[in-house]
């Protein structure tokens, strides 16, 4: 029986490509993603045409236009990357792997356990192409470990009708050996040390795993072994991805609002998120508001709660903060539940037992009320904008919030 495969689905630059959408005829020129508001002002992914200057992703604003006066950004679009690559991610799933992703773009999967329903590797690897469909730019590699197949699908050209690259077991550490070091920084964790390898004068994976691992860890420490095992062919086993649970309230708002409408729109999304019938009673442990803006392009930004809670309250003491980092008026504002924490019943112990017993009683009240008469039945009113000369303005319907049972 053939020996466990990792296969790599890998799309280079998809970032950049959700953010340009439609205007994909950009990529022939220097074009690179612009720096997020509120963060270090670095460039992301950038087109060959402008790697071809030098650009690369990291580099400093400034920096990068200096050596290309003539690079175009690109608003980045973290909706659309996340809305894209999660429909990539499930096109894998449905043909029955247990997929992990660490970022957008690089999707990885065991294909030992497809074997039997695809007809060995061939078959799995046929199989992930089709579901794929015509994707631009997506290349497969397949090799014994992760890192190994992301290097592989690397080697793989689709332009050449070459969109697939499989190295067995017995080639692997050949296949490495002659790759730059610069390959360590697809690993997170070893994003700063290629640059101090490179000043050693160690130019390949080949010449990494032929040092001795004591003297590596002495130097290095816990990022010098793990590099050693990657250029010697061995990786850490996968971990998929949980199935996702897709929770999200999205809200058109009002010409330039901001400030307290922009409060009054995050409140009445926590209500409406709190309400929906797939949170079955958990609390929540992580969300992620985020933003279209009326000049275009988005923002998103992810927030994890110290405690898991179903409390609007505490959820928008979290939450609230965030509104002040948005760069540009926005046109819409979303909020969507990433991660669910454990049953809300168990944070009842914070309350004193009578009001835990009334609020479990008006929560059954409105349970009886929505199944009889809809989900529409218990709705509260909201103040949005109390002195907008507009009626329709000052004040939305909110669903009640369902407190849990006792």
């Amino acid at each position: 029986m053939r020996s466990p495969m990792v296969v790599c689905v890998l799309y280079p630059r998809f970032e950049l490509l959700a953010a340009l959408g439609d205007r994909r005829a950009l990529l022939a020129e220097p074009v690179a993603l612009a720096p997020e508001a509120w963060r270090e002002q670095v460039v992301g992914e950038a087109s060959a045409a402008a790697e071809a200057f030098g650009v690369v992703r990291g580099m400093r604003l400034g920096e990068a236009m200096s050596r290309c006066p003539g690079l175009r950004l690109v608003p980045p679009d973290p909706e659309g990357v996340r809305a894209l690559w999660n429909g990539v991610l499930d096109r894998l799933e449905s043909i029955g792997a247990e997929v992990e992703s660490d970022s957008p773009g690089a999707a990885f999967f065991e294909s030992a356990g497809l074997y039997g329903i695809h007809d060995g590797l061939d078959g799995v690897l046929a199989k992930a192409r089709r579901s794929l469909g015509q994707a631009a730019g997506a290349r497969v590699g397949a090799a014994p470990s992760r890192f190994a197949a992301h290097a592989a699908a690397l080697q793989a050209r689709p332009r050449r009708g070459r969109r697939t690259r499989v190295v067995e077991p017995r080639d692997v550490r050949g296949f490495l050996a002659p790759l730059p070091v610069a390959l360590l920084r697809t690993r997170l964790e070893l994003q700063a040390l290629p640059e101090v390898l490179e000043r050693l004068g160690i130019r390949t994976l080949g010449e990494v795993a032929e040092l001795p691992s004591r003297a590596v860890a002495e130097r290095f420490g816990h990022p010098g072994l793990l590099a050693h095992d990657l250029a010697c062919g061995e990786d850490l086993p996968l971990v998929p991805r949980r199935p996702p649970e897709p929770v999200a309230e999205r809200l058109d708002l009002p010409e330039a609002a901001s400030g307290q409408q922009l409060e009054r729109a995050l409140d009445l999304l926590v209500a409406r998120v709190l309400a929906r019938r797939e949170r079955r009673g958990r609390s929540l442990r992580a969300l992620a508001v985020s933003a279209r803006f009326v000049a275009g392009g988005t923002w998103r930004v992810a927030v994890t709660l110290r405690h898991a809670s179903a409390d609007p309250e505490r959820i928008l003491t979290a939450l609230g903060p965030k509104l002040g980092e948005l760069p540009a008026p926005a046109e819409s504002l979303a909020l969507e539940v990433e991660a669910f924490g454990p049953p809300a019943q168990d944070q009842g112990r914070l309350l004193d037992e009578a009001a835990a017993v009334r609020r479990a009683r008006l929560g059954e009240a409105v349970r009886q009320a929505r199944q009889a008469a809809g989900s529409e039945a218990a709705m509260k009113v909201l103040e949005v904008d109390p002195g907008s000369r507009v009626p329709e303005r000052r004040a939305v319907l909110a669903p009640f919030p369902d407190a849990p049972a006792p």
